[in-house]
C-alpha cells in the first residue's frame, strides 16, 4: 500500500468518527515554506508523534505521510491530538494580535471622523497599540496596504461619496464627512471622485466617460474611463446589459465612443484577460468606501497564479471578523482582472461566486496556473 492511500484511509476513517480532515497539496506548501500566513486557517497534526501545529511552527517538520490537516485545533484535539508546545497553536498567533491592534486602530480613526472628531496623531494610535510609532507606521502597511494618513483620508472621502450619492448638499456632505473646511475637501475631491463633487452628486452630470464594447475569449466586455483611468472593466454574455449596467452607474455622464488612444488602451485590457497572469499597470479610477479600497489593495498584491480566502484577506486588512464584508467588497470590484478578486477563493479551497461569472473564474486561474 503507497503512502498515499495510507493517508486516504486515515482520512476515511476519521471522517467516518464525525470529524473532518482535509489533505491538501496547497496546505502542505504552506507548511513547507512555514508560512505565517497560513496560520489560523488550519493546523497540521502529526500521526506519529500526535501533536498538532500550526504551518508556520519551526520545528522539525515532520514526513508528509504522517500529516492530517485539519481546520482548526479544537477538531484536531477531538480527533486525539495534542497542542505543540512549541507553536501553541491553541493560543493567538503573532499575526493574529498583530491583526487586532491594527483592526482596533482602523476602528479608532473611523470613529473620529464619523463624529466629525481630530483624527488620532499617529504617536497616538501607536500609544494605545503598545508599540513605537516606527512599527506601528510599518505594520499598519503592512497590513492593511496603505498608510494611517491615507487611511483617514479615504474614509473621509468615502463618507463624502456616501452623502452625495444619498442626495445630501455638497456642504453637508464636505461636514458630515469630517473636513474641516470645503477647500480641504476640494483639493483632492476631483482624485476622489473622478470629476467634480456636483457631477457626481448628479450621477455623473457633464463627465465624460469613454467606453468600448467588444469580444474576446470569455464573451463580451466592455471598458470605460474617466479622464483619471479605467473606471470599468466588465465581462458577460451580451453587451446589452453591460452598456445598461454602464448607464445606471453614471445615467447623467456624457457617454462617448473611444477615439485612437483609448482604443490602445483597451487592447492592454484585451490582453490582461488573455493572460491574465502578465500583471496590470492600468490606470485606474476606483471609487468606493475607505473598506473597499482596503479589500481592493489587498486583492492587487496577490500574485498571478496564487489564490487566498476570503478570511486570509480579512486578515491582512486587519479585519479578521468581517470576512462576508471582504466577499461583497470583492463582488463590488467594478474592474474585472485589473483589481484580481478572481483569485479570492473560499478557505476550503472552493471557487465560491464572482461577479462575471464562476465559469471566467475558472478560465482565469486555468490561464493564470499556465502562464
Amino acid at each position: 500500500m503507497t503512502n498515499r492511500e495510507t493517508i486516504v484511509m486515515d482520512t476515511r476513517v476519521t471522517e467516518k468518527a464525525g470529524i473532518p480532515a482535509v489533505n491538501d497539496d496547497r496546505r502542505w506548501d504552506a507548511v513547507q515554506r512555514r508560512d505565517r500566513a497560513a496560520d489560523g486557517s488550519f493546523v497540521l497534526a502529526v500521526k506519529t508523534t500526535r501533536i498538532y501545529c500550526r504551518p508556520s511552527c519551526p520545528a522539525r517538520q515532520a514526513k508528509r505521510e504522517n500529516v492530517l490537516f485539519y481546520p482548526d485545533g479544537a477538531t484536531a484535539a477531538q480527533a486525539g491530538f495534542r497542542p505543540c508546545k512549541r507553536c501553541r497553536p491553541h493560543a493567538e498567533s503573532l499575526g493574529e494580535r498583530q491583526s487586532k491592534v491594527i483592526a482596533e486602530a482602523c476602528r479608532a480613526i473611523e470613529r473620529a471622523i464619523e463624529a466629525g472628531e481630530p483624527v488620532p496623531q499617529l504617536t497616538a494610535l501607536a500609544e494605545a497599540a503598545g508599540l513605537s510609532a516606527f512599527h506601528f507606521h510599518r505594520l499598519f502597511k503592512e497590513t492593511t496596504g496603505v498608510t494611517p494618513k491615507a487611511f483617514a483620508a479615504a474614509r473621509r472621502a468615502g463618507l463624502a461619496r456616501d452623502g452625495l450619492a444619498s442626495g445630501d448638499s455638497i456642504t453637508a456632505a464636505i461636514y458630515g464627512a469630517g473636513y474641516s473646511s470645503s477647500s480641504r475637501f476640494y483639493e483632492a475631491s476631483t482624485a476622489r471622485l473622478g470629476m467634480r463633487p456636483s457631477d457626481y452628486r448628479a450621477g455623473g452630470r457633464g463627465a465624460e466617460i469613454r467606453f468600448a464594447v467588444g469580444s474576446c475569449s470569455l464573451g463580451a466586455f466592455l471598458v470605460a474611463a474617466t479622464d483619471k483611468g479605467v473606471c470599468a472593466i466588465m465581462l458577460g454574455d451580451a453587451h446589452e446589459p453591460l452598456m445598461a449596467a454602464l448607464e445606471d452607474r453614471f445615467p447623467r455622464a456624457r457617454l462617448v465612443g473611444g477615439d485612437a488612444d483609448f482604443e490602445a488602451l483597451v487592447a492592454r485590457v484585451v490582453g490582461l484577460i488573455e493572460a491574465p497572469g502578465t500583471g496590470s499597470d492600468l490606470p485606474l479610477d476606483l471609487q468606493g468606501t475607505a473598506f473597499q479600497q482596503r479589500v481592493w489593495q489587498a486583492l492587487t498584491a496577490i500574485p498571478p497564479g496564487s489564490t487566498v480566502s476570503y478570511a486570509e484577506i480579512a486578515r491582512r486588512i486587519g479585519a479578521p471578523k468581517s470576512v462576508r464584508a471582504v466577499a461583497q467588497a470583492c463582488a463590488a470590484n467594478p474592474t474585472a482582472i485589473a483589481v484580481p478578486c478572481h483569485r479570492v477563493v473560499r478557505s476550503d479551497g472552493a471557487l465560491s461566486g464572482y461577479a462575471w461569472g464562476i465559469e471566467r473564474k475558472q478560465a482565469l486561474l486555468r490561464r493564470e496556473s499556465r502562464e
